[in-house]
């Protein structure tokens, strides 16, 4: 009786992994298990690129101030907010429901051009005593990190099958140079030039980063189309950089007052940063590459550039009255 049941048990137990071994190599299971994967696909990332997209262009952003200057305590936070608070999305790879998105990689990498072309000006200008006197080393470590390539993530196959270093690990290490900066700075240990000629080529500069940044939605606004679908890119990219100078040289004028108001450019500097913060703040639905003169389908790219080039008239008047 006993060695009955065994059998038994073995033949069933035999029959059971048969059957499981037909339902796993059968086609219907792998169409169902394609199924599944579609529809968590589907799910992940729509619910994913709502809880990572984060366009954020609070024109009221500000840094942790405790000494120095200004415009480098707010550059340092910025960096800090969108990489360490915010999920830096530039370099997502395929699996995160960030590498979906398309705008926030383009504005955040704009926030980090201007920053890069900020942390230059301090390094070559105002953080020197003069032309010919020595770099100051963080400032200048500082910029070398934010010139890195905003979608290297930490495996490149193309480059090493070993991990390397990641957009956000040199972007972190341009927040600790510009902290250390500034604390030398609160300390007396560091150079920060007030002069109108640091701020005058400062200012000049950024203008013709501008000029740049007004070629490229020249070159977009003079071919309109609809269906454009590289637009939003420059939208978004222009946006961040122009946000990204609204904060800087609203701190700029805070670290030069004295210089603003010794010239009497306060009123035209504050309308400069006024131009750029309303740059900053525009935010279509959808960027439409339309007509200039359209009513339905508007051109979005050419509204952004009407304050740009405000904003570059005014820099110019600041820079002629610096001049004198």
């Amino acid at each position: 009786m006993i060695e009955d049941d065994y059998l038994y048990n073995k033949g069933g137990i035999k029959g059971f992994g048969a059957k499981l071994r037909g339902f796993f190599t059968s086609g219907r299971f792998w169409l169902r298990a394609l199924a599944v994967i579609v529809v968590l696909a589907l799910i992940y990332y729509p619910v994913g690129m709502l809880v990572v997209q984060n366009i954020d262009d609070n024109t009221d952003f500000t840094g942790n101030y405790q000494g120095g200057s200004h415009a480098v305590a707010t550059a340092a936070a910025l960096i800090d907010r969108e990489v360490n608070q915010h999920d830096w999305t530039a370099n997502d790879p395929f699996f995160m429901p960030g590498a979906a998105l398309d705008n926030m990689p383009n504005y955040q990498t704009g926030i980090i051009y201007a920053l890069s072309r900020f942390a230059i000006e301090m390094s070559d200008q105002i953080g020197r005593a003069r032309g010919s006197s020595q770099v100051d080393s963080d400032l200048d470590n500082a910029a070398g990190a934010l010139k890195f390539r905003g979608d290297k993530w930490v495996f490149d196959p193309s480059i090493s099958l070993l991990p390397g270093v990641s957009s956000e690990q040199q972007y972190r290490q341009a927040i600790s140079a510009l902290l250390r900066y500034n604390e030398r700075l609160a300390a007396g240990n560091a150079v920060f030039e007030r002069r109108a000629d640091n701020l005058q080529e400062t200012l000049g500069r950024i203008a013709n980063d501008l000029g740049s940044a007004s070629a490229l939605i020249d070159n977009k606004v003079a071919h309109p189309s609809i269906f454009d679908t590289t637009a939003d890119d420059v939208f978004y990219a222009t946006k961040g950089r122009l946000y990204t100078y609204s904060l800087i040289l609203r701190d700029l004028g805070t670290d030069f007052e004295n210089i603003l108001n010794e010239r009497q450019v306060s009123q035209i500097w504050a309308e400069m940063v006024a131009s750029l913060q309303a740059a900053a703040k525009l935010d279509p639905l959808v960027v439409i590459n339309g007509s200039a003169d359209g009513i339905i389908l508007p051109n979005h790219l050419a509204g952004l550039g009407f304050y740009l080039l405000r904003a570059r008239t005014q820099m110019n008047e600041i820079i002629s009255i610096l001049q004198r």
